[in-house]
């Protein structure tokens, strides 16, 4: 995620301590950070989710307004993910419009959402070919300490499951109601550093590592998306591994804060 650079002597101690089967922190490899959720945190949003993992924080803010529907698509809402890196949540951020990594993540992000079908699009359509309400999901990363892509997941997921579509506002309703959300889609993506395998790294753990797989399950444990990055390989029993982690750490996940 950041072209920074770690001094060697930083990476030696870390890849150390990975062969004895230990990580900087104290943490297993299966271990994420502490998870810290705030919901409804932007006022002037229809739903909005504020998480930290560890250090790393991000914010997003839900904004749902009629428009008019894809033409291949007439019947069914729409839904927009977008993602900035704030220049004041790591050195390495600038301001500008999102650059390569900013937009991968939000396509990652957007996957998950998509695929899992977590928002029931078909209940989002107001006059068939005409309007339907459109979804736009903003997301901002306040503070980067390694991890932003599950960072990210569980911010826009929150500030979906809280958000409310405005129809009195518009005039398509005699009340508001809630975004129809079917289920919690959490991605977890597990970091290749040499042959190790391990969750929720820190900055340096992930500046180092050489490969990332970013798995997102449902609520059934079914997988509902996939993204390979980085330039080193899996192999087939470490994407095996990468697959049991995701099912297991999602599970966790939403017992904590579903």
């Amino acid at each position: 995620m950041s072209d920074s650079v770690i001094s060697e002597i930083r990476r030696d101690h870390i890849l150390k301590l990975l062969g004895s089967g230990k990580r900087t922190d104290g943490r297993k490899f299966t271990d994420w950070r502490e998870i810290s959720v705030s919901t409804n945190c932007i006022e002037s949003a229809d739903g909005s989710a504020r998480v930290k993992l560890g250090k790393t924080e991000v914010i997003a803010g839900v904004k749902i307004i009629p428009g008019t529907p894809f033409p291949d698509t007439p019947n069914e809402g729409i839904l927009t993910t977008g993602m900035e890196f704030l220049p004041m949540a790591h050195p390495s951020f600038e301001g500008g419009p999102p650059g390569d990594d900013a937009i991968e993540l939000a396509r990652i992000v957007d996957r998950g959402i998509r695929e899992s079908g977590m928002v029931d699009v078909s209940q989002l359509c107001i006059e068939p070919g005409e309007k339907v309400w459109m979804c736009f999901i903003d997301m901002y990363a306040l503070d980067y300490d390694g991890n932003l892509f599950d960072t990210a997941n569980l911010a826009a997921v929150m500030a979906l499951k809280t958000a409310t579509v405005p129809r009195v506002q518009y005039g398509l309703g005699d009340s508001d109601c809630p975004l129809p959300v079917t289920c919690f889609p959490v991605s977890v993506t597990t970091y290749k550093i040499d042959n190790t395998l391990i969750l929720d790294p820190d900055f340096d753990e992930e500046h180092i590592s050489s490969a990332r797989l970013t798995v997102t399950t449902d609520d059934n444990g079914n997988f509902r998306a996939m993204q390979k990055g980085g330039s080193g390989s899996v192999t087939l029993d470490e994407l095996n591994q990468c697959l049991d982690m995701s099912v297991a750490k999602g599970k966790e996940v939403r017992k904590i804060i579903g």
